[in-house]
């Protein structure tokens, strides 16, 4: 058994297929998907694909992208949808200070804002970071108790610590297979496998040889394999292992 910790199958790339990419995700052994609000009008999407599917879960939350829009009525309506049956977590939510949609300015208490969300419904956030690391580190420390996991982990040694003792989980996901990814592998070599989930951030990041066409959850199985021969491991431990951190991070 695997799960797809962090997917968007809300996403318009997939309504041609849904069905049939759930299929093929499950022929995989892919037996859950976490798929990840990342706007109000996502999570509300997000919510309804959990209602109408089995096999998937449902994060609500708005990516820092989004928070030049953000107000007290989008938090209102994200804390409803965060007790909707099959809600697991906030998120994706943090700060980008790379590509820079949204005002630094304005990124910063929507992250606080989300994390107070979490907290009051003793729920765990997806955190997304990029550029922003101290700052991503800062309010996290000053959060806690509030249990995490930084999604598409990209970070150094030094970070991935930093994240391992505030007790807050990595996540990996395709963009480990690229050629140039030999700094995040060496990562992986020394990712404690009890705090490591795995994810295809789809449609997104679509393993080598398949780059710039559409990721699906199914690529999941892949991603496990490398894990595994990374660390020296069987397979079969890496999916056991990834599964019931997922389980126990996510409630599920």
């Amino acid at each position: 058994m695997l799960v797809d910790t962090h997917c968007h199958l809300d996403f318009p790339e997939f309504d041609q297929d849904r069905d049939e990419v759930l299929r093929r995700a499950k022929n995989q052994g892919v037996d859950y998907i976490i798929n990840i609000g990342s706007s109000l009008e996502g999570s509300r999407r997000s919510v309804e694909l959990a209602r109408k599917y089995a096999s998937i879960y449902a994060t609500v939350g708005i990516h820092p992208h989004e928070a030049d829009g953000f107000g007290p009525q989008v938090e209102k309506e994200i804390m409803s949808l965060a007790k909707k049956n099959k809600v697991v977590a906030i998120g994706e939510i943090g700060l980008d200070y790379f590509k820079r949609y949204a005002k630094k300015e304005n990124q910063l208490p929507l992250f606080l804002s989300l994390i107070k969300v979490a907290k009051e419904l003793n729920l765990p956030v997806v955190i997304h970071t990029r550029e922003a690391q101290a700052d991503t580190l800062k309010i996290l420390k000053e959060a806690l108790p509030v249990r995490g996991v930084v999604h598409c982990f990209s970070g150094d040694q030094a970070f991935l610590k930093a994240c391992l003792d505030l007790g807050f989980l990595v996540s990996f996901t395709c963009n480990v297979t690229y050629k140039k990814a030999d700094a995040l592998r060496e990562v992986i070599k020394s990712a404690p496998l009890e705090s490591l989930l795995l994810e295809t951030d789809a449609p997104y990041l679509s393993p080598e040889g398949l780059r710039g066409k559409r990721n699906e959850p199914a690529q999941v199985r892949l991603l496990a394999e490398l894990v595994a021969k990374l660390k020296g491991l069987k397979f079969e431990e890496v999916a056991q292992v990834t599964t019931e951190n997922a389980r126990r991070f996510f409630n599920f």
